[in-house]
């Protein structure tokens, strides 16, 4: 399990690091997440210890959320004077991936000759 963790870990620095060498405008851990479904899709399976490591940081995802938390609290000033473009931002990517969502349901639903 302790390999698992250490595995997860290190797709997070991984691309923590890729990101600040090439100076890509994405957050590392996004592209570590790349890595490992990489990683994941080459092997062909999800090991075991794998799963019960990620299933573990599922049921305590609610506890990883608290710096956030405490981070928007810290700038609660920042975010009252940006509530607009906050606003806009919400809505707007909500309506896109609703759409996006919307489209790519149509167009698998169509390949499938049962629907």
């Amino acid at each position: 399990m302790l390999g698992a963790l250490t595995g997860l870990l290190v797709c997070q620095v991984a691309g923590e690091a890729f990101v600040r060498l090439v100076g890509l405008p994405v957050p590392g851990p996004v592209v570590g997440m790349l890595l490992l479904f990489g990683w994941l899709v080459f092997r062909g399976e999800v090991p075991e210890p794998v799963a019960r490591v990620s299933a573990g940081l599922l049921e305590h995802l609610s506890l990883l959320f608290v710096p956030a938390g405490v981070g928007v609290v810290l700038y609660l000033d920042l975010v009252a004077a940006e509530w607009p473009a906050i606003a806009a931002a919400l809505v707007l990517s909500t309506l896109a991936s609703m759409l996006v969502t919307a489209f790519v349901m149509r167009a698998f639903s169509r390949k499938d000759p049962q629907a």
